[in-house]
């Protein structure tokens, strides 16, 4: 299982990057799954002008190929670090440094860009 934040769902439009066909290439037929939390930081995003709430409509999109699921955090990052330790996720998606750090801390495995437009995974 792959939880995705916020930004993974951006990156599309943001960075040019074939979201699911990056994680199919790096970890084929995994599921991907997403936090509410995540749900609600994209509409809010996409109720915006330019090319991030552009971005964040894609994202909006590109949710119905994931499963969306609770976690007890309200912050999006928090409930990614959550969902990824809880669920026994194998990677985590996310471009956000902080976030990357915190991941890694708990043994989570975070795929992020690496190059112009390819996904890469950096190990804990």
């Amino acid at each position: 299982m792959i939880v995705l934040d916020t930004n993974a769902l951006m990156m599309p439009v943001e960075c040019d990057v074939r979201l699911f066909d990056e994680l199919d290439r790096l970890l084929p037929d995994a599921d991907c799954v997403a936090p509410e939390a995540v749900r609600e930081e994209l509409a809010k995003l996409a109720d915006g002008a330019g090319a991030e709430a552009t971005a964040a409509a894609v994202g909006q999109d590109l949710l119905d190929r994931v499963s969306v699921h609770d976690t007890d955090a309200d912050y999006a990052d928090d409930a990614v670090l959550e969902l990824a330790t809880r669920d026994e996720a194998t990677h985590a998606v996310t471009n956000d440094k902080p976030l990357k750090r915190r991941l890694l801390d708990a043994g989570v495995p975070v795929i992020s860009l690496r190059g112009r437009n390819k996904l890469g995974i950096t190990q804990p």
